[in-house]
């Protein structure tokens, strides 16, 4: 996106808050500086606290064209925390320095300084896609739409193996959306904890024959917990529930 001319440059902050940190395009458009803490090094953090809608002066009790609301679905003083890795931290600092802020802290705003609207840069992103992308991806319509950027977060954190109610806490939505909407990563996210838990039964077993026998003893589980795998520990372990 950097590589577009016009507004390019500008966008790629933009378009990476949904990319890296799955921001909603208001909550984008809303992003103060003083939400952002963007150390030298390491990851930093966004403290959400709300979004800009255009819902046209007819609907506005001020006649204005943009209003502000809340986090969606929270009370009027919530806010959300989103860590963002080193690579975002630099594209946010490069972006403060070489454009600035609006008056009111704003990251991102139109050549006028007015909110951003996202629809208007669709020319920009359409250049960015033909650029980047294979002619059946372009076509299959990939990343098309600023929300395909947050989509592909959520995803990729999935697919990472991110714990899911990690993932809808970062991305302010419920659990029972992320399972609607993101089956088929979840399974996935299962299958690596089934791995990741595996192998720590087969840890505990080798510990369990050596040296951490002695600290099994002395918490309880006695000799049979040396002698016995993961799973005849699991017998012992009912034993010991059963008669407190």
């Amino acid at each position: 996106m950097a590589q577009q001319h016009g507004r390019g440059p500008h966008l790629e902050g933009f378009l990476g808050c949904m990319y890296y940190a799955a921001m909603r395009p208001a909550e984008v458009i809303r992003l103060r500086l003083e939400q952002c803490h963007l150390p030298a090094s390491g990851w930093g953090l966004l403290n959400l606290s709300g979004g800009v809608v255009a819902a046209g002066k007819e609907w506005t009790d001020d006649g204005a064209v943009h209003e502000v609301h809340s986090l969606k679905r929270r009370a009027a003083t919530a806010t959300r925390l989103v860590p963002i890795p080193p690579q975002f931290v630099r594209i946010l600092l490069g972006h403060i320095e070489r454009f600035g802020v609006a008056p009111d802290g704003r990251l991102f705003r139109n050549q006028a300084g007015n909110y951003v609207d996202a629809a208007a840069n669709g020319a920009t992103r359409a250049r960015a896609r033909k650029s980047v992308l294979t002619r059946t991806e372009f076509a299959s319509g990939l990343a098309k739409r600023p929300y395909d950027l947050r989509h592909a977060a959520i995803s990729f954190w999935l697919y990472s193996g991110v714990d899911p109610a990690g993932c809808a806490r970062r991305a302010g939505q419920s659990i029972g959306v992320l399972f609607r909407h993101y089956a088929k990563f979840l399974d996935r996210v299962h299958e690596q904890a089934n791995r990741l838990i595996e192998q720590s039964m087969k840890e505990w077993d080798r510990v369990s024959q050596g040296a951490g026998g002695a600290w099994a003893a002395s918490r309880g589980f006695g000799p049979p917990l040396v002698r016995n795998s993961w799973s005849q520990a699991g017998e012992r372990w009912e034993e010991l529930v059963g008669t407190t």
